[in-house]
């Protein structure tokens, strides 16, 4: 069970105007306009350098845009902060976790963070959802790659977030790992989680979304939806659209 309200449903998840973030002179994004609706699955397409990850960053709050105006859920971070954060999850290349510490005691420590009632309980049942509760009592540092990024998944889903972000979460995955992260997104999906992740994958990013935005030298240069279109089709038409912006 979440533990904080649900947002204002007249409202999207995630709305940006103008988004813009400079590394020195180069905008990584430029000038991003979106809005994600609440519920919705959204995959974020595009080449390597086209600003996917930066914005991403933006949008979760580990980066500060130099420019523009993001609200999540009719909220500012410049005002609401905490609130912000108790209502999002991140899945990045970096698993956040503490290498020394138990599978569950990593669960239990982010658990409280969040100031759950029950960590405890939820640890369990995320270790079970992971399929990593034969190895709750192993240190996170003894796990494979795979099997971290799970527990890594846990440690992000550990407050019930409304909202989660993922930065190329299946890249490097065993096939084991990829498919318990499958059954994760969809799980979200029929929870009515919104989901924002950037992935190359696009057969997988459309299996998994319901919308698709596509994104080169720091601009979103087309959006969709997702049902309905065949990633051969769509392949051709991304990289015509890369090479046109």
């Amino acid at each position: 069970m979440s533990q904080h309200a649900n947002p204002e449903q007249d409202r999207p998840a995630v709305e940006a105007q103008g988004l813009t973030r400079r590394f020195g002179s180069r905008a990584a994004v430029n000038a991003v306009t979106l809005e994600v609706e609440i519920g919705i699955s959204t995959a974020l397409f595009g080449p390597n350098g086209a600003g996917k990850t930066t914005l991403l960053r933006v949008l979760s709050s580990a980066l500060r845009p130099s420019a523009g105006e993001l609200k999540i859920a009719g909220m500012s971070y410049r005002n609401e902060p905490r609130e912000i954060r108790r209502m999002i999850g991140v899945i990045s290349h970096s698993s956040y976790l503490y290498d020394d510490l138990p599978c569950r005691e990593n669960l239990v420590f982010f658990g409280k963070l969040y100031g759950l009632a029950d960590p405890v309980g939820r640890a369990e049942e995320l270790l079970g959802e992971m399929e990593l509760a034969e190895r709750a009592d192993d240190p996170a540092g003894t796990l494979s790659r795979g099997m971290t990024q799970r527990l890594s998944i846990a440690r992000s889903l550990v407050h019930d977030p409304e909202i989660i972000f993922l930065d190329e979460p299946f890249s490097g995955l065993d096939p084991h790992a990829a498919s318990v992260l499958r059954t994760t997104v969809v799980r979200l999906r029929e929870r009515r989680r919104t989901v924002v992740m950037v992935t190359h994958n696009i057969p997988l990013g459309l299996k998994l979304s319901d919308r698709w935005l596509l994104m080169n030298q720091g601009r979103l240069v087309d959006q969709g939806e997702s049902r309905g279109q065949d990633p051969d089709r769509f392949q051709e038409i991304h990289f015509r659209k890369e090479a046109a912006s």
